[in-house]
């Protein structure tokens, strides 16, 4: 990547004869470098923050030395909440976000988190290509959040201190959720304790007994060393994360035409790139979370399962825009 510095501003400008004009000239390219601050809640080798690398460069290759991208790493602005408030009020640009977090701004985002309702990452993303991934665009837009694309962090599974195949067995203990509606009524419908915490606070959670158990993927499992509290996971598949590269809204409306048009396509380049890289790291992450304590277990009664998180399509239908919605998302080919 070619990035323009003062020293080679100040030798082109000698170059060209205009050496008495360049502190000023090199005043006015630098003025034209805008920084873009950007959340990620894990470390430089997960693809949270690869993608961001990924779309910088993209971005600088069509707009040489008009963005800098200042990507604070590990959670250091906060959990997914935070970060989504820090964007609305304009202290942070950019970032990544399931759409669980950003449900208490668009309920209809939950349609995406039904439980049991997709088949497959390729289920996931016809969805989004589709008219359902551009009304929630829509709608994320109207609360501050200009989306770049959809991503999808892999689907959720169980994890637990002791070993948990099938759902009688988490009666009465408490587990971890996202702070979303949805996420507290499907826990329920099992007879747990939902609690709500910001992902960044899991691991001491899990490991004071303010939580028994939580769900995630199985790249942020390893990612934030929960192998280490909830050594079990029970392979529910129950949830696929959908997430979404998101903007915000004073910064997009601060970029001409040429500069969206360049962001909405680093990002949609991003978004297939990170979608590559979870399927990637998820092995990984269980080979790291296998070596370092974890265990892998299948769940039993899977009808059961699913028997349970029914009663969340019923209860959230009229949320997410009604049982025939959700039935052309089931029935997408």
């Amino acid at each position: 990547m070619t990035t323009l510095n003062r020293r080679g501003l100040l030798k082109t400008a000698a170059t060209t004869g205009l050496a008495v004009a360049a502190p000023a000239f090199v005043r006015t390219v630098l003025a034209r470098t805008a920084t873009i601050t950007i959340a990620s809640l894990l470390g430089d080798d997960k693809p949270e923050t690869k993608i961001w690398v990924k779309i910088g460069e993209l971005v600088e290759a069509k707009l040489p030395g008009q963005f800098k991208f200042n990507i604070v790493k590990s959670g250091a602005l906060g959990g997914e909440k935070e970060v989504a408030e820090g964007t609305r009020l304009g202290s942070i640009h950019a970032s990544l976000s399931t759409v669980s977090s950003l449900s208490g701004w668009v309920p209809e985002l939950q349609v995406l988190d039904l439980p049991f309702l997709f088949r497959d990452a390729d289920h996931v993303r016809k969805t989004v290509d589709g008219n359902v991934g551009a009304d929630l665009k829509q709608k994320l837009a109207a609360q501050n959040f200009v989306i770049g694309d959809f991503i999808n962090y892999g689907a959720r599974n169980l994890l637990t201190m002791e070993p948990v195949t099938r759902p009688e067995q988490l009666k009465g203990k408490k587990i971890r959720v996202i702070q979303s509606p949805l996420h507290t009524k499907l826990w329920s419908a099992f007879g747990t304790v939902p609690v709500g915490i910001p992902i960044t606070e899991t691991y001491n959670a899990l490991s004071t007994g303010v939580a028994d158990a939580m769900d995630l993927t199985k790249s942020a499992y390893a990612g934030f060393k929960l192998y280490e509290v909830v050594p079990y996971m029970t392979e529910t598949g129950h949830i696929w994360a959908s997430g979404v590269i998101f903007y915000a809204s004073g910064f997009w409306k601060k970029l001409n035409d040429e500069q969206k048009a360049v962001f909405l396509e680093a990002s949609r380049e991003g978004a297939a790139y990170f979608n590559q890289l979870i399927v990637q790291d998820e092995a990984k992450s269980v080979e790291q979370s296998l070596k370092n304590g974890g265990r892998l277990l299948k769940p039993e009664a899977i009808e059961q399962w699913q028997k349970g998180a029914q009663g969340v399509w019923q209860d959230f239908a009229g949320i997410v825009g009604g049982i025939d919605r959700i039935n052309a998302v089931q029935s997408t080919r």
